[in-house]
């Protein structure tokens, strides 16, 4: 991530998302509107309120689609502590899906969601379309417990689910 700092700090994780949320409002037009909607939530980053917060969610589910539309499906259930809701992300359009593996942490069941990340994806360093509508897409990238999650995409969608 490039604005987005996660690493191992001692005896925990250290997250912050401040310079990320500096930038974020220049990213504005840059980002197409599912990714600009999800990223700027307030809630997103409200790490210490929680319950509309990334932070702690945990991973339930990939469902990349069996036929060439570039749908991709994550699914990330609730942690029982912190939120009310789990989180469905839908993302359109995808270019690139990777899922990579720390295996650093053997001692979690589960990988939770550290914080994420959406930025521009164009190809450039500047992000967005040529005409600032967010053309280019997006790319996703969501720090985890032990792992590390990247999706380039046109757009996407997320839905909090709440039980009911």
């Amino acid at each position: 991530m490039r604005f987005v700092d996660v690493h191992w700090h001692e005896h925990g994780f250290f997250v912050d998302p401040s310079a990320y949320l500096a930038e974020l409002p220049r990213l504005r037009g840059l980002l197409p509107p599912g990714a600009w909607e999800f990223a700027s939530d307030p809630a997103h980053y409200d790490i210490p309120r929680g319950a509309g917060c990334v932070k702690d969610l945990e991973l339930a589910g990939i469902h990349p689609a069996t036929d060439k539309s570039g749908r991709l499906v994550l699914e990330f259930a609730p942690n029982r502590f912190k939120h009310d809701a789990g989180l469905r992300i839908t993302y359109s359009g995808v270019r690139h899906f990777s899922v990579e593996y720390h295996r650093a942490i053997d001692w979690l069941l589960v990988d939770s969601v550290l914080l994420d990340e959406i930025l521009p994806d164009d190809g450039g360093e500047d992000g967005g379309g040529e005409d600032g509508d967010g053309a280019g897409g997006c790319v996703h990238e969501i720090a985890l417990t032990d792992a590390s999650i990247t999706v380039r995409c046109e757009d996407l969608t997320a839905e909090w689910l709440h039980a009911g």
